[in-house]
């Protein structure tokens, strides 16, 4: 497949409105989850073909644990499943998993699902799939400034080395689903020059063709960087 000229090497997702899908058609939240989970695996089988070379997932903030409890459960339980039954999937597909904030700090049973997937996917190259879990961007901040300062000198390039994604492309463009319009806590210092945008489309609802419109209009956008 011939690659679109969009030009966005790493994209990222606020994935929202999964309990809004839900309400709308009378359903529990765990069934707007389930849903949003269906999206996820469209929009990483698309981001490859569509040329990205990073795709990073807000799948589960370090404040989503003020939710209720059962909700909690049910998010856990939903990224077990996804990552027990798409790993063969991207072991063909040659998509490296990458996890990003305070993975570590989860239960021991999807901490050693996640090393294992980790693992597996090593040695992928064709597209990298981030996924945010225990995820806040100002922790992510602190730790990096923190590294930083052990070296001897805290400066840009020294906190930018330390970031979660140091390894990743810097970020084109992040979009957030659901007609919200604030960053919550994602990817802060990543954005500083990023396109943002900003669909009503709930997460569930969001397709391939509504990725493919998002890069479409990045293509479309003057980056100056502050420049003229």
């Amino acid at each position: 497949m011939t690659t679109p000229n969009h030009g966005a090497r790493h994209v990222a997702i606020i994935m929202d409105g999964n309990g809004r899908w839900a309400k709308k058609r009378f359903l529990p939240r765990v069934a707007g989850h389930r849903a949003g989970v269906e999206a996820v695996r469209n929009i990483v089988r698309s981001a490859a073909d569509l040329g990205i070379e990073a795709l990073t997932l807000y799948a589960f903030s370090s404040e989503n644990w003020k939710r209720p409890e059962e909700e909690v459960s049910d998010l856990m339980g939903l990224m077990k499943r996804f990552i027990l039954s798409d790993l063969d999937e991207f072991a063909a597909n040659d998509v490296k998993l990458k996890v990003i904030g305070d993975w570590r700090g989860l239960a021991p049973d999807v901490v050693a699902l996640i090393e294992n997937a980790l693992e597996r996917t090593a040695g992928n190259k064709r597209t990298t799939l981030a996924v945010a879990l225990n995820y806040g961007s100002q922790d992510e901040l602190v730790r990096a400034a923190r590294a930083a300062a052990a070296t001897g000198e805290i400066t840009a390039e020294a906190i930018e080395a330390n970031l979660d994604t140091a390894d990743l492309p810097p970020l084109d463009l992040l979009i957030r689903t659901s007609g919200e319009v604030r960053l919550s806590n994602f990817l802060l210092w990543q954005s500083a020059y990023a396109e943002l945008y900003f669909t009503d489309r709930l997460w569930p609802d969001f397709k391939p063709a509504d990725l493919a419109a998002a890069l479409d209009h990045f293509a479309r956008r003057e980056r100056r960087y502050g420049g003229l």
